[in-house]
Formats: C-alpha cells, structure tokens, sequence
C-alpha cells in the first residue's frame, strides 16, 4: 500500500453526527493528518469552506439543514472557489441508483459505512494519486468519469456525453 505523507493537507469532515465525525476524525489523524475542520451539517460545512480551505472533502449524503447532494450542487459550480476539491462522500445509502446520483453530482469517490481505516485510506490515496480532469457539460461539472461498464447507459440516461465520457 502507497504511504502518504498527510500531514501537508488540509481535510474538511462534513458529518452530522458526532461519533462519526469522532470516527473520520480518528482515522484520519492515524494516517497523519493533522489540519482537520469539521462541521455538522451542509450550511456549516460551506461557511467553513473558507475557513478550512481543504484539500480534500469528506462529507455525509443525509444531514439536517442542507443535504449532501444539496451542498455537492453549491460546490460543483465553475465560479465557486472550490469547484474542483476532491469530494468523498460516505453514506449508508448504497443502492446502485444512490451510487450513480453521487456520481452525475461530481463526486470523487463513495465510501459506504461502516467504514474501515483501509478503505477510507484508499479513497485519500485514489484522490491524491490519481487526479481526474474535470468535464463541463451543458448538465454536468465535476471529475471526469473512470472506466465503468455500463457509462454509456449512465451519461445518456441524463441526457449528457462529453468527448472524455466516450
């Protein structure tokens, strides 16, 4: 397994409930991390946006006030400041359709709770270590797709495919 040096980066935990935050948290100190924001729901996590100026994001998909999807949306805009950060979602929503919707909204990578160490350090170092261009569609804004099976049912059910979704 690649060793990173995690230390350097700043983390921003998107999580509304504490002992998962208490979790992520401490995972995430266990790998080196030391410069560590967290806020408990989406409308805190993008007031401390600023704040944290992350270089990666890790957030929830269900929390009060402003939802993950919601937030992701905010985000995944071209003249947001953050518009291209690595987003992790985790969510025990993982059903296939979640997974896709996660996907069309420009997220990186998913990790499904429970979570393990090893995954979430996985889903760092695929971030980190394998960068993704970033594709503009008239429907979509985010992180070029990866290799799947089934892309060309995924982009054309919405209607979108770009020269690098081909």
């Amino acid at each position: 397994m690649i060793s990173l040096d995690l230390a350097s980066l700043n983390f921003l935990l998107v999580e509304d409930s504490a002992y998962m935050r208490t979790i992520l948290r401490t995972m995430l100190q266990g790998f080196g991390a030391r410069r560590i924001v967290e806020a408990e729901d989406g409308a805190s996590g993008l007031e401390a946006l600023e704040r944290a100026n992350p270089d990666i994001l890790i957030m929830d998909w269900v929390m009060p006030i402003l939802d993950g999807a919601d937030m992701i949306r905010m985000i995944r805009t071209p003249q947001n400041a953050f518009a291209y950060i690595p987003i992790i979602l985790v969510t025990g929503h993982t059903e296939r359709s979640r997974i896709v919707e996660a996907r069309k909204l420009g997220v990186h990578e998913v990790l499904c709770k429970p979570i393990s160490a090893k995954a979430l350090y996985q889903r760092i170092t695929s971030v980190i270590t394998q960068p993704r261009e970033f594709v503009k569609t008239p429907n979509y804004f985010g992180p070029a797709p990866r290799e799947i099976r089934n892309r060309q049912s995924v982009w054309q059910s919405t209607g979108e495919q770009s020269e690098s979704a081909a």
